[in-house]
């Protein structure tokens, strides 16, 4: 399913601003004693009370005056709104000030985490190693090649890339770290080998607004060939060594058109292979693990389909795989004369698996059944990686991924069934496991596993014997040992009885478990995305420091099957919050944490979260984090000019419709903001975000400055440099974590506690 949202990276970056601040009028502000204790004596500025201006709006008799409208900008130059957020800044890194020593000393513990020197396992492809490289006190990757002595073959699981003076040269094709100095702003999406391996194409964002521009360089001495492709989406592939296709988007970011494109030709000159003109509907394009096929996938929330381009002539047209049925999902992998189908409807919700030949895509057959529920488990197939000799099928069961391995008929037999398949064991009681790219004429599957105590590591996994080898664990500096730390997994029961999953991890030898101890709870719940219970460095700079981290996978994600999602969306939306209160007050009475040491923390539509919960039951939580939230939901689903918009009607609901206008109203931040006490709470927007305007965080704390009833902190961070996902530097990200960090030891009187 096509993941286009206000979804980001759950790990939250944020950093600090590097612009000259001005400087605005200044008083002494009386604070609440865990935040007054930090801040005694100091001289700080005036909070900034954004300026009332009616803007009325009525919908169905009810009228709503949105008075911070005006914060909003398009063109993010208005002088008046860029001075009320530079005031923000201000008076954020004033109230900050006295945590300074602490933030870097935060960085530097990060920071000293981070194996800076280090390298991606190598990855055969065609008659060369490729993988990426970082560097001492580099921000940004190098991506190297090395070729293979042998030439082009399978691989073995426990081969390893030879170096030094004997071997061949590396060579590094492109450095990210040489373009990223002409910019503040630096990501590459895409980055794509031509079939001859002689050009690198790759797209390049240097706004943070998702806006990519390709450009195709010799492999060789970097040298560019022929002219930018401007104003692309991040789905860029060659169909032959001549010939890229790629996808552009309209006027509200909407990947809507299928180009083809011919080096040495004009990007006025090329061929759109197709334009999806149903606003609710998105493009994604894939090339199929065989290469030999080009998948463009067209998508909304509840309804998908693709078409197909065969590569053994990329001058063709796209045909169809699967038509547009509404209500029904297919994925599409291929190998041999067969192409694999998972397909999912309204009564088939966790998907089936069907295959058919690619000359009668009518003769299907089934593989792998719906299976609802085994017991008291929800089983879901997730994902499907096809290799030349073998199927491999990730699976969601009762929260967690299963991967089993199926072996495939000779190429050109029919297939009538699925032999009995091989299935991975796991260690941890709860764990991630994702596929990495692998070889499709290989029988070795590469994957990462790890866990809320195992750093990610890298397998090669022969399917020929059913045998893992281990290839890399990133590495953790700094005295990291995994068997300090528990894990586990509790079930917390929300309003209707539902039972709600928790994922736990904090250090066996700081953690009381008496009710005392420091808690963070984080949460998301939205678009099926789950919530994966992996590692993060950063994450130890709290666990260390005593606290329980906790991860509440609520309804509206995907963690529990498709209905787990459905039962969190549209007029079930307060699902989601409702099971998130249940999982803190799970932890609290039985003593995972204390009530005044009890941060919740949330970004993008977990932001929406975070907002929601506060204005629900605000006197549960000491602090908040809400990072780049989605607050104003119905003036944002109001307005079809605002990227996402349309197709996200089938998300949140259209509230041009009467039931859904009042059912977001009634759950939406902005709009449902009280004079009541909040706790502590940091808000975190970027000026050039595509996804979640700066404006709505910017009218939350507006609101919340005007509505709140207590002297708890608030403060708001808008960085002027980036988009959704912050600023682009590994290094950067880190400043922004230690400041967040920062923040949530201020805001529950642990300044001076030490990991």
């Amino acid at each position: 399913m096509l993941q286009i949202g206000r979804a980001a990276s759950w790990a939250l970056d944020f950093r600090f601003l590097s612009r000259k601040q001005p400087s605005i009028q200044r008083r002494t502000v009386a604070l609440s004693k865990s935040s007054a204790s930090h801040t005694s004596n100091m001289t700080i500025p005036t909070p900034p009370i954004g300026e009332k201006v009616d803007h009325i709006m009525e919908m169905f008799g009810d009228v709503r005056n949105d008075q911070y409208y005006w914060l909003r900008d398009d063109s993010r130059s208005n002088p008046k709104v860029l001075s009320h957020l530079q005031q923000e800044n201000v008076y954020t890194n004033a109230v900050m000030a006295d945590t300074r020593q602490l933030q870097e000393e935060l960085y530097n513990e990060l920071r000293g985490r981070i194996q800076e020197a280090d390298m991606t396992v190598p990855l055969r492809k065609g008659t060369y190693f490729y993988y990426e490289k970082t560097l001492e006190g580099k921000q940004y990757k190098q991506h190297c090649r090395q070729l293979i002595v042998g030439g082009e073959g399978p691989g073995s699981v426990n081969e390893v890339m030879k170096t030094g003076p004997d071997e061949p040269v590396e060579e590094v094709v492109f450095d990210e770290n040489v373009e990223a100095e002409k910019h503040e702003y630096y990501h590459i999406g895409a980055f794509k080998v031509s079939p001859n391996h002689k050009m690198i194409a790759y797209a390049e964002d240097t706004k943070g607004d998702e806006i990519y521009t390709v450009y195709v360089i010799d492999a060789q001495n970097g040298e560019l060939i022929g002219s930018p492709l401007m104003g692309i989406a991040d789905s860029l592939e060659w169909a032959d060594s001549e010939t890229l296709v790629y996808i552009t988007m309209d006027d509200i970011h909407r990947p809507f058109k299928v180009w083809r494109h011919h080096l040495g030709s004009d990007q006025s000159d090329d061929t759109c292979l197709y334009h999806e003109k149903d606003e609710e509907f998105y493009l994604e394009l894939h090339q199929s693990e065989s290469k030999e096929y080009h998948f463009v996938v067209s998508g909304s929330k509840t309804t998908q389909f693709v078409l197909y381009l065969n590569l053994s002539d990329p001058r063709k047209e796209l045909k169809y795989v699967t038509q547009r049925v509404e209500g029904v999902d297919t994925v599409v992998s291929h190998r041999g004369n067969h192409f694999f189908i998972k397909r999912r409807s309204e009564e088939i919700f966790n998907s089936e698996l069907l295959v058919c030949p690619i000359d009668d895509l009518t003769a299907t057959t089934m593989l792998l059944p719906h299976r609802p529920r085994l017991f008291k488990d929800h089983i879901k197939l997730q994902e499907l990686q096809a290799f030349k000799d073998y199927l491999v099928v990730y699976e969601r069961e009762n929260g967690l991924v299963k991967v089993t391995i199926y072996h495939l008929p000779p190429a050109g037999e029919p297939i009538k069934s699925l032999s009995s398949g091989q299935t991975i064991q796991f260690i941890d009681p709860i764990y991630s496991v994702s596929p990495v790219e692998s070889q499709f004429n290989s029988h070795i599957l590469r994957y990462e596993y790890g866990s809320l105590h195992t750093p990610p590591s890298i397998y090669d996994y022969d399917m020929n014997i059913g045998k893992s080898v281990l290839k890399k664990v990133e590495p953790v500096l700094g005295g990291f040992d995994k068997e300090k730390y528990e894990i586990l997994r509790k079930w917390a029961v929300a309003s209707d009885g539902t039972q709600v999953p928790i994922s736990i991890v904090y250090r066996k030898d700081m953690v009381k478990l008496d009710g005392t101890d420091p808690l963070l709870l984080y949460g998301y719940g939205s678009y099926e995305i789950c919530i994966e219970p992996d590692f993060r460095a950063t994450r130890l700079s709290l666990i260390d420091r005593g606290f329980v981290y906790a991860i509440a996978h609520i309804r509206g994600g995907g963690e529990m099957g498709r209905k787990w999602y459905e039962d969190g969306k549209l007029l079930k939306k307060k699902n989601t919050f409702t099971d998130f209160i249940a999982c803190a007050e799970y932890l609290l009475k039985n003593q995972f944490g204390s009530k005044e040491k009890i941060c919740i923390d949330g970004r993008s539509a977990g932001g929406l979260l975070i907002g929601a919960v506060l204005n629900m039951r605000p006197d549960l939580f000491k602090a908040a984090v809400a990072g780049v939230p989605f607050v104003d939901v119905v003036t944002t689903m109001l307005d079809s000019s605002i990227p996402l918009t349309t197709a996200e009607w089938e998300e949140w609901g259209d509230p041009r419709e009467e039931k859904f206008y009042f059912y977001m109203k009634s759950y939406s931040p902005v709009d449902n903001v009280q004079s009541q006490n909040y706790p502590n709470i940091l808000v975190t927007a970027g000026l050039n975000d595509p996804r979640v305007l700066y404006s709505e965080p910017a009218k939350y704390v507006a609101k919340l400055r005007e509505k709140k009833t207590d002297n708890n902190l608030l403060l708001f961070k808008c960085d002027f440099g980036a988009g959704h996902s912050s600023k682009s530097g590994r290094f950067d990200i880190l400043e922004e974590d230690a400041f967040r960090i920062a923040f949530v030891l201020k805001s529950l009187d642990l300044i001076s506690c030490r990991a």
